[in-house]
């Protein structure tokens, strides 16, 4: 664990403003959510008091910080596993994740994970809150990770995640002919009964999906899928809302329904596709130290090309 201590002085052009706003505005490092967890524990004290967040603060006070960072990165081991690296600079590397592996050290997956082999790439990153990961992709999707080197490059990110600044595209192959593009906009939250599940449910989270369909097939449809929201399973889920699941989708696949002109072989071939074909196809963002505008990509997974082929011939 590091032990991170620092004092600032409020200006007075910040004298008025909440004690979290202040602190996120001259800590550009540490994240807001981190910085308001900090306060709420007793870490941050303002003159020598306590303060709450929401508390304001004056010009001229002196903010003491003396807290603990623990993101669990301590636990977490370097392994040598093979990662695509498709772009690398001082302040972020982004990578092609392969289907199959888990992002995070967890339950039931202690090593073996992408954050392992991170850590043996470039093992800077165990100073770096959730060894840089920004964004998560599940367990069997395939596609581009961006991942920061600098505690300050993961801020940065973080937030242009949560201010919707970073443009997140998917490739997914799903069930049943769409018609047309559109958008859907369904609030997800945990499952009512099977809490290990998403489900649009009233309770949830405001969420939106946009997609525009590339292909029809007489089984399925090849579309393009952009996040306005980030929800967990959200593509998933929201395929499945509009009755078109993923092609593979062990948990909101359904019953798997043809059309009756669709071949026993081709029937085959879609349910033995090993995972959901949904694959991170683009990330767009600024990049956190340049300010530049920059674009990632990461060339549809192999097997996803091969059931699109198969498609097109049968």
């Amino acid at each position: 664990m590091q032990q991170e201590e620092f004092t600032v002085i409020v200006p007075e052009q910040h004298a008025g403003k909440r004690l979290d706003q202040v602190l996120a505005l001259m800590c550009p490092r540490h994240s807001r959510s981190r910085l308001q967890a900090w306060i709420r524990n007793g870490f941050v004290t303002v003159d020598g008091a306590g303060l709450k967040q929401r508390d304001t603060v004056h010009g001229g006070q002196s903010i003491k910080v003396s807290a603990t960072l623990d993101d669990h990165n301590d636990n977490w081991i370097e392994q040598e596993i093979p990662i695509d690296v498709v772009f690398e600079d001082d302040a972020i590397l982004a990578v092609n994740k392969m289907p199959g592996i888990v992002v995070h050290p967890g339950a039931g997956n202690p090593d073996r994970t992408l954050v392992n082999a991170l850590l043996y790439y470039a093992p800077q990153l165990a100073k770096v809150p959730r060894a840089g990961i920004v964004q998560r992709l599940d367990k069997d999707t395939s596609g581009i990770m961006v991942v920061a080197k600098t505690p300050e490059s993961h801020t940065r990110l973080v937030r242009d995640l949560q201010d919707r600044n970073i443009t997140r595209e998917y490739r997914a192959i799903v069930r049943g002919t769409l018609i047309s593009g559109g958008t859907v906009s369904a609030p997800i939250g945990r499952h009512p009964t099977l809490r290990t599940r998403m489900a649009v449910t009233e309770k949830g989270k405001p969420a939106t999906t946009h997609y525009r369909v590339l292909r029809k097939y007489p089984a399925c449809t090849d579309t393009r899928v952009r996040l306005e929201t980030g929800r967990t399973h959200q593509i998933r889920v929201h395929m499945a809302h509009l009755g078109h699941p993923v092609i593979g989708d062990p948990v909101y696949g359904g019953r798997k329904r043809y059309a009756k002109n669709v071949s026993a072989a081709l029937r085959e071939a879609l349910a033995a596709f090993p995972r959901q074909a949904l694959h991170a196809l683009r990330l767009e963002l600024r990049h956190p130290v340049t300010g530049e505008s920059l674009e990632l990509e990461a060339p549809l997974a192999a097997d996803m090309a091969e059931l699109l082929d198969r498609l097109s011939h049968d």
